[in-house]
């Protein structure tokens, strides 16, 4: 997974946030970052809005609902 990669070399990328955001509820269903990242919901805004400030907002909405998707259905495995 991407993001728990950058976080151990740590890299700072909106894969690394997102896992920093979710990391409460992936150590839940058995995925332990080796980090999180600081307030990493604006990280990740300030990362998006970086690449394009006019879609930020509508990125990071549809990331959150997926990151959300992603921890649903994880756990559902369980």
């Amino acid at each position: 997974m991407r993001g728990l990669e950058d976080l151990a070399q740590d890299r700072e990328s909106v894969a690394a946030a997102l896992v920093s955001i979710g990391a409460p509820r992936l150590r839940a269903i058995g995925l332990e970052p080796p980090r999180v990242l600081g307030n990493p919901e604006h990280r990740l805004y300030d990362l998006l809005a970086r690449e394009d400030q006019d879609t930020a907002h509508g990125r990071y909405n549809s990331l959150i609902r997926r990151l959300v998707a992603f921890e649903r259905a994880a756990g559902c495995v369980r």
